[in-house]
């Protein structure tokens, strides 16, 4: 047993009365503790849900980020005139909405918008579907490659996917806690905010409660990002809603965030979010969306491309993010990514199992 974890353990279990949250220093420390396994499995796994239950605070993603910046993976910096954007998403998936961001990644890259990915397979709670799944559907895989080689992928396209399993094997225990306890500890939501790339870096994460929106705008101040979009997004992801109007914070040189509210409506879409069926189906009508074939999730590319176009700085204004958008996807120049995307990655792939 660590007397070190018993005492943070003790300081965020006590109750409502008597239990305080841990600074950063002491969240860093209890991060590493929990990664590293020098915490017990008992004392990991009342932490959790303990913590889960407390609330997680701003300082303390903080520290967990510290954590995984002194323990994790990095991408290398990489030439490009823009910050590269790093998304993030739940890492337990999508049951409900089709997902876009894969699209959107490869939209970005096509234009010299870097773009990094980072998520696991089906994970607990929801066991949805994850990005690495749509990815292999459309012929890449991200899982077999070592982060050198992730690397070179990167340096290449613009695109690169960090896979914990394989770059950062040491959060493979915490998942197995999560599905024993059935509820999504505080790391989930750090999660979202992680970066995994070392240059300058755009951190977009999704959420679904306002309250998370808060404790990252105090986390990522912390830690010195001043680049940074929060999303209210479909299923707590960065791919923006069509039902309803979108919430999103933008970072910008002021301490104070700008609040955007965007519409569907004012530009022209229908209020409709497309349903995630089947992985098959899913996937086919991404291959027609990457066609320029119309479809609803053409609409919702559009949606989500124009405004990723607009905030990365490709575009001046929402309106003519949407037609860069469609032209991208109407002329081939989006599926010709995803085709330098298969070619180099193939390419890479054997240089990776050479090594075995």
């Amino acid at each position: 047993m660590s007397i070190l974890f018993r005492e943070l353990l003790k300081k965020v279990g006590s109750g409502n009365h008597t239990g305080e949250s841990l600074t950063r220093a002491e969240a860093a420390t209890a991060t590493k503790m929990m990664l590293l396994g020098e915490a017990t499995p008992a004392q990991i796994g009342a932490f959790l849900i303990a913590h889960r239950i407390k609330r997680p605070t701003g300082e303390e993603l903080a520290g967990m980020l510290d954590a995984y910046e002194e323990l994790g993976p990095k991408l290398q910096p990489i030439t490009s005139t823009h910050p590269v954007i790093v998304f993030g998403q739940p890492y337990d998936g999508r049951t409900r909405t089709a997902p876009i961001s894969p699209i959107i990644a490869l939209m970005l890259a096509a234009v010299g918008q870097p773009v990094v990915m980072h998520g696991g397979d089906r994970l607990p709670t929801k066991y949805g579907l994850p990005l690495v799944d749509i990815w292999q559907g459309l012929g890449i895989d991200w899982t077999n490659l070592l982060l050198a080689h992730t690397q070179e992928v990167f340096e290449e396209t613009g695109i690169g996917f960090v896979y914990p399993p394989q770059h950062f094997p040491l959060t493979q225990s915490l998942w197995e806690y999560r599905e024993q306890l059935g509820k999504r500890p505080p790391l989930a939501t750090m999660e979202l905010i992680w970066c995994p790339y070392a240059g300058d870096a755009h951190i977009v994460a999704g959420f679904v409660h306002p309250p998370t929106e808060a404790m990252f705008q105090v986390a990522l101040r912390l830690r010195g990002v001043s680049k940074f979009t929060l999303v209210k997004g479909l299923e707590g992801s960065s791919d923006l809603p069509r039902d309803r109007t979108a919430i999103i914070a933008l970072s910008q040189a002021s301490p104070e965030i700008q609040r955007l509210l965007l519409s569907p409506h004012d530009y022209g879409f229908t209020t409709k979010n497309v349903p995630l069926t089947t992985t098959e189906e899913l996937l086919a009508q991404i291959q027609g969306v990457l066609a320029g074939k119309p479809s609803e999730l053409l609409q919702t590319a559009l949606w989500n491309g124009g405004f990723y176009l607009w905030r990365s700085g490709i575009c001046d204004d929402m309106q003519s993010g949407i037609a860069k958008a469609e032209e991208l996807l109407s002329s081939g120049i989006v599926a010709h990514k995803l085709e330098q995307l298969t070619q180099v990655i193939n390419t890479v792939s054997g240089k990776t199992f050479q090594l075995f």
